[in-house]
């Protein structure tokens, strides 16, 4: 089987993280476009036409664009922006969210890939929600810490600086207007009738990231203990390819007391931590920002449509 492949965007992070891990396997040609013609539309419409698969690694204004040029009823678009993420006319890329989100993803040829810290987020939540065990109208909150390179080339450039300024050296919590363009997709695919309370962190790491749900256990409704939420979430993921639920109470969990928020990085796997007592528990995904938070659950997405190993090219 030989695919053709363009990526629209391909001088972005996402954009080379995907050429990266397609460049290698032998069954994709990447359709190649001039340097000086990347944003020609012209150039680009025939790009992403001849291709079988076109993944767009562009603004929301830009990704747009590009979806409009794409006339050939066979282009598999693939969009990592922010800009379909709630279209219904566009399948969202997050296979583990249930039989119905994994066959849409089988059959589309519009998908919507994920947000970092709203994929992160939809793990630990939506199989509470789906087995109402946290009712839909819930006020949830969450917390992430995410590495610098979830904000492009220039972050990244500004943190790996020699010259970089001593505010870079520790956490920066942003998005403080309590806006982050992930919160329409983080309430729309958990099934909740209200946003969280989000509050996004980035640390002076250049990729990792977790995030963390608590959740006042006697506010919900019968007996939920940590227990009982690790049991929902570990029957949601059974099987799964790409999500680990991690044992419960498991000291292996932790790196001396601590929570590595970078041990997912290189790979496409997400790990789902239950910690907490009677009264209160944290529900902790983490995941690669660049690997299930991008360019790795764009290609988990092409892979399957295209009907292909869903883990090809990817690491566990």
């Amino acid at each position: 089987m030989s695919v053709k492949v363009f990526v629209d965007g391909s001088e972005g992070t996402t954009g080379l993280q995907i050429h990266e891990r397609l460049v290698s396997r032998p069954e994709v040609e990447l359709v190649p476009i001039e340097p000086a013609l990347r944003k020609d539309p012209a150039a680009r419409a025939d790009c992403l036409n001849a291709a079988d698969v076109a993944f767009l690694c562009l603004p929301d204004v830009a990704a747009r664009e590009s979806a409009a040029l794409v006339t050939n009823p066979d282009t598999i678009v693939i969009d990592a922006s922010t800009a379909h993420r709630t279209d219904p006319a566009w399948s969202y890329g997050l296979p583990e969210l249930g039989v119905e989100y994994r066959r849409r993803i089988e059959t589309a040829n519009r998908i919507a890939n994920i947000g970092c810290h709203a994929g992160a987020f939809l793990l630990g939540v939506a199989p509470l929600v789906q087995s109402g065990i946290v009712p839909v109208d819930t006020r949830l909150s969450c917390f992430s810490i995410t590495g610098y390179s979830g904000g492009g080339k220039s972050m990244i450039a500004d943190y790996e600086a020699t010259d970089r300024p001593a505010t870079l050296l520790s956490p920066r919590p942003y998005a403080l207007g309590l806006a982050h363009k992930h919160l329409p997709e983080m309430r729309q695919h958990a099934g909740l009738t209200h946003a969280p309370l989000f509050n996004p962190v980035v640390g002076p790491f250049r990729q990792g990231l977790a995030v963390t749900i608590p959740l006042a256990l006697r506010a919900l409704p019968g007996n939920v203990s940590p227990a009982s939420l690790h049991a929902a979430l570990s029957e949601a993921y059974a099987g799964a390819t790409f999500v680990r639920v991690c044992p419960l109470g498991d000291d292996a969990n932790l790196d001396g007391g601590f929570l590595d928020a970078q041990a997912c990085n290189g790979t496409n796997r997400a790990d789902v931590m239950v910690f907490g007592h009677d009264e209160q528990a944290v529900v902790i995904v983490r995941i690669d920002n660049l690997g299930k938070g991008a360019s790795g659950s764009a290609i988990q997405c092409m892979n399957l449509r295209l009907g292909l190993a869903e883990s090809a090219g990817l690491t566990v």
